[in-house]
């Protein structure tokens, strides 16, 4: 199929469009542009309920040939009804392509009849079709009357109450019909993402909702212009939407709703031990040492597959893993983070031209690293105040020195340095989160006659780790790395390409920028719970000359706390609901797009309270 060029005002390339638009993205349209723009222009999809209850409407309809008999062959047949299912037909005149349930026959008079999933809108005159459904049908006329048939008329079936409503052919509709493709058209061409809607009824059912985040994007720019201390300095790049300001100032907001859930129905599956093989039969993953099976994994359940050491994978399961979208994760046997398999994930290569573009703005790099330096420093302080056993003023003063001055920071090398003075700070009081025995012997090194490892820290070291609490801290970081990685692939990023962190070969440096404000919460959070609670032990690592490693069961215990952790609800400070961290990091990224799509002038970092 050849493309149309269009070029977009305001942008240096040109975005190439197909030659027809489907009549189900002018339904898509009508009902919400923003939903359209994120279908059929970033083509994002995702699964909900409703989407579910409506692919089974559709299982019987969609299995039809497709075969429609020309108009005026339909004219010979006038004396019997015909019926088609799943008919493709398209209009030159209006660049639309329509694939009709349901094709009613009579002569050569055509009935298209749709099915939708809900029920018609109540009002005034009894039950009728809701606006999106009305411009759909009447593409859908237009496409067989265009095509030599007689059409005065569609059909929508509404399944859950089960009632037919027509809907005539008119010249009105004909023209409101034009005017909504003409616009969707448009839409499409400009590539502007339109203004989230304000408290939508169909926004809490809409499959996107978690992609599209319409209560928290008007919040978090509500923020910008409540709190200046919030916004990018001026020389950032970033230009916001005038008349998108001008209407939240206009119009009070309501609450933010809870859109999303929590928590994931699936989980991520480690694989640990060495020498395992991982195959599949059908959509089960089955795990095998030698040639007995020892574990099967229904495909269904995981969103994630990580293989830590020596661990084959057959290409079978890869390609399904590939096409399921379920990232496949390299570490090594020590937990070194080696990269990812997936799938292509999302197709909005826009949105990776302009984070390239604002890679390219030392003022935008600039302006959000000060607010991820800022933020990482903050959530330290706070993990101090909470865990510390007697945090003392002067540390915590320190601390909150170190944050304002991020904040100022005149450029990124200032910056690195302003890191690592909180860093050199935070280490240096951790032992105080601890709840070990101090009276405890602790290792002098090589060839001590203790067997036991007591968990006392010093500070930060790698490459090796050189006593098991670092060990535990590179182990979880890699994790982490590897969660944020995901998840900037997932929501249309390149996790190479950062801000803060410059391009390194081999480093995923978008993920490494916005995790560092999650280090102390998640990272250092399960290692201080970990030890504290006693679910690891000093049996559960060995050494060998300086180097300090967990068992296989050691890392079994860790993983499931790291794991634990990931799943705890939080509070979110913005917008007051809870989530669990591996949902807050999908959020966060997606409100770094909103940044980069001109939405909003800053990253609102998260910083707990």
């Amino acid at each position: 199929m050849s493309a149309l060029p269009l070029p977009i005002p305001g942008e240096p390339d040109s975005r190439r469009l197909p030659d027809y638009l489907p009549a189900r993205m002018v339904n898509q349209f009508v009902f919400c542009p923003r939903l359209f723009h994120y279908m059929w222009v970033d083509q994002l999809m995702a699964v909900n309920a409703e989407v579910i209850e409506g692919r089974g409407l559709h299982k019987r309809v969609d299995g039809g040939s497709g075969a429609l008999p020309k108009a005026e062959a339909a004219m010979d047949a006038s004396d019997r009804t015909l019926h088609a299912r799943s008919v493709t037909l398209s209009s030159e005149s209006l660049r639309v392509i329509a694939k009709l349930d349901i094709v009613e026959l009579e002569g050569a008079t055509a009935t298209p009849v749709d099915y939708k999933r809900g029920e018609p809108r109540e009002d005034a005159d009894g039950k009728s079709p809701w606006p999106a459904d009305r411009i759909q049908i009447a593409l859908q006329m237009a496409v067989l009357r265009e095509n030599g048939f007689l059409c005065d008329r569609g059909v929508l079936f509404y399944a859950r109450t089960k009632q037919r409503i027509e809907v005539a052919w008119t010249e009105a509709l004909m023209l409101e019909t034009q005017q909504a493709v003409a616009a969707a058209w448009e839409a499409a061409a400009n590539g502007q993402i339109p203004p989230p809607l304000v408290d939508a009824p169909q926004c809490p059912k809409c499959s996107l909702v978690g992609i599209c985040l319409p209560d928290e994007t008007l919040a978090a720019a509500r923020s910008e212009m409540d709190s200046p201390q919030l916004r990018l300095f001026p020389e950032s790049g970033v230009a916001r939407k005038p008349p998108r300001s001008e209407g939240l100032q206009q119009s009070p907001l309501p609450a933010i709703r809870r859109l999303s859930a929590p928590r994931s129905e699936t989980t991520p599956v480690y694989f640990n031990t060495q020498g395992l093989r991982i195959g599949k039969t059908g959509d089960i993953l089955e795990v095998k040492e030698k040639t007995k099976v020892v574990q099967t994994v229904r495909m269904r359940e995981v969103h994630q597959v990580n293989l830590m050491g020596n661990i084959q994978i057959t290409t079978q399961a890869v390609q399904t893993l590939c096409e399921a979208e379920i990232p496949i994760a390299y570490f090594s046997q020590g937990g070194w983070f080696y990269g990812l398999t997936q799938g292509l994930g999302t197709k909005n290569i826009h949105l990776r031209q302009k984070q390239f573009r604002a890679a390219d703005n030392p003022n935008f790099c600039l302006s959000l690293a000060r607010s991820i330096v800022s933020g990482k420093i903050r959530n330290q302080r706070t993990m101090l105040m909470r865990n510390h056993r007697e945090p003392t003023r002067e540390m915590l003063a320190q601390l909150k020195y170190w944050s304002d001055r991020a904040e100022r920071a005149g450029a990124l090398e200032d910056l690195l340095g302003i890191e690592g003075m909180g860093a050199r700070i935070y280490f240096a009081n951790f032992q105080g989160m601890l709840k070990t025995d101090e009276g405890e012997a602790r290792l002098e090194g090589p060839g001590s006659a203790s067997p036991e490892f007591p968990f006392w820290f010093e500070h930060r070291n790698r490459r090796p780790p050189r006593d098991p609490v670092n060990a535990m801290l590179s182990l979880a970081y890699s994790i982490l790395a590897k969660e944020w990685t995901i998840t900037c692939a997932r929501t249309g990023f390149d996790p190479l390409l950062g801000f803060y962190h410059q391009p390194r070969f081999g480093r995923p440096s978008l993920a490494l920028d916005l995790m560092e404000p999650f280090r102390p919460l998640v990272a250092d959070s399960a290692v201080i719970t970990a030890i504290n609670t006693g679910m690891v032990r000093s049996s559960h690592f060995v050494q060998a000359a300086e180097s300090f490693a967990l068992t296989p069961d050691g890392r079994k215990i860790f993983l499931h706390a790291l794991e634990l952790r990931l799943d705890q609800l939080v509070t979110h400070p913005l917008f007051e609901y809870k989530v669990s961290y591996r949902r807050l990091f999908e959020v966060q990224a997606r409100l770094l797009v909103r940044v980069l799509e001109g939405e909003l002038t800053a990253y609102p970092v998260f910083v707990t309270r």
